[in-house]
């Protein structure tokens, strides 16, 4: 199937010649291109436009598990016919595997496993291998090791009606596609057998599959609800696909487990040259209790550490990832890398990061040196597995303008549908800065306006929100310590009026969608450092791009490199923004944006927290008793899967904390 774009909008203002120069860049095999797209200029809806026209898997990255999830929802509304694909780590909790030698701390792999993520990142997969309409929404996690897509494709079973099996061999395949017998509980990864009907639930689907048999033929196939268990098809064949990502063949396990007992004989001997006999104790017992359980069962926690021997990998060799997948499925897919200024960086650290933690449990007889190929791909290695890429962003650094430099194939994309233009940038003195600001204040707020003033530490934020309200002035502030769910609460009170000023450090991330706001203050804009440098400033100064009356504030003594190459570029991009609107008659509109409902009801989520808030505070003091903290554990559990579920992972991440701080 081709993919079709379904939308009620059409290209307008500089999208379609941005559209245009993508995908001539694209057909004529430039490798990198960079969308820089300011603000509210709709970047995604001109990549679901190129996407349509060049035809070709996507792989789209981003920085982290909500913008994930927010460009997937965007695209699988775009693209409702074609298989748009959510692919992220499948961890509402996880605990890496780790030892702290200085406490003689070793903390064992802990993991709660989402089944609705595990569905998604299987259909991805699956998705890969079958189809050519493909749209993967990632996380930096697609660079972590996944097993060959050449093993997982193998690992089949191809079920058609009047084909002869019996009930036996189906069942035996099925287990070793991972798939767990249950009579009791019809869950995803699972079948269950009633006289010669095996009802099957794939790990990928949202739907279950009946197998019916009779005098050792397969008479009938169909789809069914797996909550109701009615019919909603007949099928003429079907084909079943692993439960697990990591597939190991038994057949090797012959030719595997001596190489793997050769390599603990050789470090054991290793280990007590050092003096390390305990380590070295260590490391056989684990290792032979992990090949009995993979001889048995054909998996075992941590079994990803052997990879690299079923995968028949070199010592050092790359292992296999979700880009394996697109390359086996067609070497032409096309990459994002949304928010590229951002995800760069993140991709680049994850191997150094990933190396030190399992150095550790090398050194300590905890793990084999093969452990260490069970890894994130380098950044080198990753480059070039990509094939053509468009890096987007409102602000991109100057590795990916450096390559798509070499082609001109920076695109712009300068012009909102809106037509809203960058904002005016004043810079003023520090002195009485404060009493200046309170002035300005007071003109937005009588024009029942919004203002952002942004600080460079969280006690300064707390400071000037106390003297603000002592001025009576109806006022916020937000920084790290801020739990999540308060943090929208304060986000929508500002909207609703509530509030009328928010005084923060860092304000730029994701999500913060304030069209209200009319007034962006920067103060100490003349401190360099991270959060005054020239990306942070454009990305700050783009919070007031959405209100007609936008203006930027700078209270600084000095011009710094910084500060003027950020307004510069705004100045450059307003120039264009208002020369277009001029050549074309047009009047900027301002962004009406509905408040979203809560997650939950206010006085719901207020006692809550109040009541896990006391609870806590009772854990430390030990007054909770056993039952009653496992209970309590239990309950949070629950909701965190319901917010990962939802997609809503920073309130799972909070939620997965405050069971952490339970168990402490």
């Amino acid at each position: 199937m081709k993919f079709r774009l379904v939308s009620d909008f059409k290209p307008t203002g500089d999208q379609p010649q941005a559209i245009k120069k993508l995908t001539q860049n694209l057909e004529n095999n430039i490798k990198n291109q960079v969308l820089l797209g300011v603000t509210g200029s709709g970047k995604t809806f001109t990549m679901a436009n190129v996407i349509e026209k060049v035809q070709r898997p996507t792989l789209v990255i981003s920085h982290n598990k909500t913008l994930a999830a927010q460009l997937y929802q965007e695209f699988r509304d775009f693209f409702p016919q074609n298989a748009v694909s959510y692919f992220v780590s499948y961890y509402d909790y996880y605990q890496p595997e780790a030892y702290i030698p200085q406490s003689d701390t070793y903390i064992e792999k802990e993991a709660e496993i989402n089944e609705e993520i595990d569905k998604l990142r299987l259909s991805a997969t699956t998705h890969l291998l079958t189809r050519k309409d493909v749209i993967v929404v990632a996380s930096v996690s697609c660079i972590y090791n996944l097993g060959s897509p050449v093993e997982y494709g193998k690992f089949i079973l191809e079920l058609k009606p009047g084909m002869k099996t019996n009930l036996k061999s189906i069942m035996l395949r099925l287990t070793d596609l991972q798939y767990e017998r249950n009579e009791y509980a019809f869950e995803r990864g699972s079948f269950r057998v009633r006289g010669e009907t095996i009802d099957l639930f794939p790990a990928y689907k949202d739907t279950g599959i009946r197998i019916e048999l009779k005098n050792d033929k397969l008479i009938r196939l169909s789809e069914f609800s797996a909550l109701t268990a009615d019919t909603i098809s007949i099928l003429k064949g079907a084909v079943i696909y692993p439960a697990k990502h990591y597939m190991t063949d038994p057949d090797t396990y012959s030719g595997v487990f001596p190489m793997i007992r050769k390599d603990v004989e050789k470090r054991v001997q290793e280990l007590k040259s050092l003096g390390k006999t305990l380590e070295a104790h260590r490391l056989e017992q684990r290792t032979n209790f992990d090949l009995e359980m993979i001889k048995e069962v054909g998996y075992v926690n941590g079994i990803e550490n052997y990879s690299r021997y079923f995968d028949g990998r070199a010592p050092g060799q790359p292992p296999y990832t979700l880009l394996d997948y697109f390359n086996h499925a067609s070497k032409e897919f096309l990459t994002i890398i949304d928010e590229s200024h951002i995800t760069l960086p993140q991709l680049r650290g994850m191997y150094n990061g990933d190396q030190s933690r399992k150095n550790v449990l090398i050194d300590y007889g905890f793990r084999l040196p093969s452990a260490l190929d069970n890894r994130p791909l380098k950044f080198a290695e990753l480059m070039q597995r990509l094939n053509q890429i468009v890096y987007v962003s409102a602000t991109p650094d100057e590795y990916e303008l450096s390559l798509a430099n070499e082609n001109d194939a920076v695109v712009e994309q300068l012009i909102r549908p809106t037509n809203l233009v960058d904002p005016k940038v004043t810079i003023k003195s520090t002195k009485g800065q404060i009493v200046d600001l309170i002035g300005e204040i007071g003109k937005r707020v009588s024009k029942g306006q919004r203002v952002l003033v942004t600080t460079l530490t969280k006690r300064m934020a707390e400071e000037l929100s106390s003297y603000l309200e002592e001025k009576n002035v109806k006022v916020a502030y937000l920084h790290s310590d801020i739990q999540t769910l308060e943090r929208q609460d304060i986000l929508d009170e500002l909207r609703k009026g509530e509030y009328d000023v928010l005084v923060g450090i860092n304000l730029l991330r994701e999500g913060l969608d304030l069209p209200e706001v009319s007034l962006v203050t920067i103060l100490d804009a003349d401190k360099e450092g991270f959060l005054r440098s020239k990306t942070s400033l454009i990305q700050t100064m783009g919070r007031a791009a959405r209100h007609i009356d936008s203006h930027v504030i700078m209270y600084a003594d000095n011009v710094t490199k910084s500060m003027q190459n950020a307004i510069s570029e705004v100045e450059r991009r307003r120039n264009i923004q208002l020369a277009y609107n001029k050549k074309h008659g047009v009047t900027p509109k301002g962004i009406e944006k509905k408040i979203k409902a809560r997650l939950v009801e206010e006085d719901e989520s207020k006692n809550a927290y109040q009541d896990l808030n006391y609870l806590l505070t009772l854990s430390k003091k030990e007054v909770i008793l056993p039952d009653e903290k496992e209970d309590l554990i239990k309950r949070l559990r629950k909701e965190m899967k319901i917010a990962a579920q939802n997609l809503n992972f920073e309130r799972a991440a909070m939620i997965r904390d405050q069971i952490k701080s339970l168990k402490i």
